[in-house]
């Protein structure tokens, strides 16, 4: 059973800094990518970042600048440390990765709420 488990979320004050991890365990074989969607009440599931095998990575334009993903493959957890933090930053974040084991599959993580005071 393939598992992505989060963690590092929180309430921080505007300005402030939280790092998220989400380590994945499980037989899923090859990753193809891993990243970073947030989901604020009332709003669609939106991209925040991404990092692929190769190490490329993509940004949300809201984060650019303040966000940085990273990954440790040995380990295979995808961080992401978010600066400069904004009270529109606030909304559960979710892990995702897609891999590949003969058949694409996509698996999701439960969420880590990050709330951000003014």
């Amino acid at each position: 059973q393939v598992q992505l488990v989060e963690s590092g979320g929180g309430l921080v004050q505007a300005g402030g800094s939280l790092r998220l991890s989400c380590a994945a365990s499980g037989s899923f074989g090859g990753i193809i990518s891993m990243a970073w969607y947030r989901q604020a009440p009332g709003a669609q599931r939106e991209l925040v970042a991404g990092i692929f095998s190769g190490g490329g990575t993509n940004y949300a334009d809201s984060v650019k600048g303040r966000f940085i993903i990273s990954r440790d493959n040995a380990l295979n957890t995808v961080y992401l440390q978010m600066n400069s933090l904004k009270p529109e930053d606030t909304a559960v974040y979710y892990c995702k990765m897609l891999a590949d084991s003969g058949v694409q599959r996509q698996y999701w993580g439960q969420g880590t709420q990050v709330t951000v005071s003014s």
